[in-house]
């Protein structure tokens, strides 16, 4: 059964904004951004979602599809963002397809815990390399058509929307890797901004805090901890897939026209106040000064 409009976007919205457009996103057949394709196919688009899994990139596609009667949604899957040319030859698929790429956004993105005394430089580069140069692997890809979008439509196209975070701002123990990679984001969605503005592209960046109901919030957030986290969010929640979607609904539509090289900060205000810090209830500097092994640790702090 199709799900509510009402739990993945804003009647703020009106139905039919994004007629006739295409967005291409990495990291598709993700909680985030999946549904942020879900609240876009829904108010018109069509879409290509990119990610490793091909049947679960078939089946998020079926399910988005779902939304709006005679949407078209493709899943690419077996795409690692890692391969420039893997997400070339996607793009183009996409656009034999469906005929054009007027947004993209870059959301693929891979995370864990480990303080940095234990973390591997293959652990490291491997969260950089799917993360960064997935990002960048993805504006290249993209780029061309977004600019041919743009110059050959009089509406809202020519868009990327990176996914970051919120832990460089400040830097956070346990996330060295995901931190690193995430400040690189953010500076290349600015460069993107300044070399392709007078190209007709804008280049912005969704932040999100610890979103309820993701596999990432999940995985770096102890379960049990969840409310108590909340209670040092300024907005006092969790933030949900709706608020993330919203954020990409602004940004794409003609209410973001002027927006460009900027980071859109949706957490409620918890990086202010350190809240939404994640460290699966290992307290600091026990959790960066024990010699013991973190995946033991972890463990225990999770009995």
């Amino acid at each position: 059964m199709a799900q509510s409009a009402a739990k993945f976007v804003s009647s703020a919205w009106q139905k039919g904004i994004f007629d006739g457009k295409v967005v291409f996103c990495t990291g598709g057949s993700g909680d985030i951004c999946s549904a942020q394709v879900r609240a876009l196919v829904y108010l018109g688009a069509n879409a290509c979602i990119v990610g490793r899994n091909k049947s679960k990139a078939e089946s998020v596609a079926r399910d988005i599809a779902a939304v709006r009667p005679g949407a078209k949604v493709l899943g690419l899957g077996d795409a690692d963002v890692r391969e420039a040319k893997v997400l070339e030859d996607a793009a183009r698929a996409c656009v034999d397809e469906l005929g054009s790429i007027d947004f993209a956004i870059a959301g693929a993105a891979g995370n864990f815990l480990a303080p940095f005394l234990q973390l591997s430089p293959n652990a490291f580069r491997t969260i950089v390399d799917i993360d960064l140069i997935g990002a960048f692997n993805t504006a290249k890809a993209t780029a061309p058509y977004l600019i041919r979008s743009s110059a050959a439509s009089k509406g809202a196209s020519g868009r990327i929307i990176f996914i970051s975070s919120t832990t460089q701002y400040t830097g956070r123990h346990l996330v060295t890797h995901g931190a690193s990679a995430k400040a690189g984001i953010d500076a290349l969605s600015a460069q993107l901004a300044i070399e392709l503005g007078p190209r007709g592209i804008t280049s912005n960046v969704i932040a999100p805090g610890p979103i309820a109901g993701t596999e990432g919030t999940r995985s770096l957030l102890d379960a049990g901890k969840a409310q108590e986290v909340s209670k040092h969010i300024p907005r006092g929640r969790l933030g949900s897939l709706k608020d993330m979607s919203n954020a990409a609904v602004y940004l794409f539509s003609d209410a973001g026209d002027f927006v460009n090289g900027t980071i859109l900060v949706v957490d409620g205000g918890a990086w202010r106040t350190g809240g939404g810090s994640i460290g699966a209830g290992i307290p600091y500097p026990e959790s960066v000064t024990s010699d013991e092994p973190f995946a033991a640790r972890l463990k225990k702090a999770r009995l």
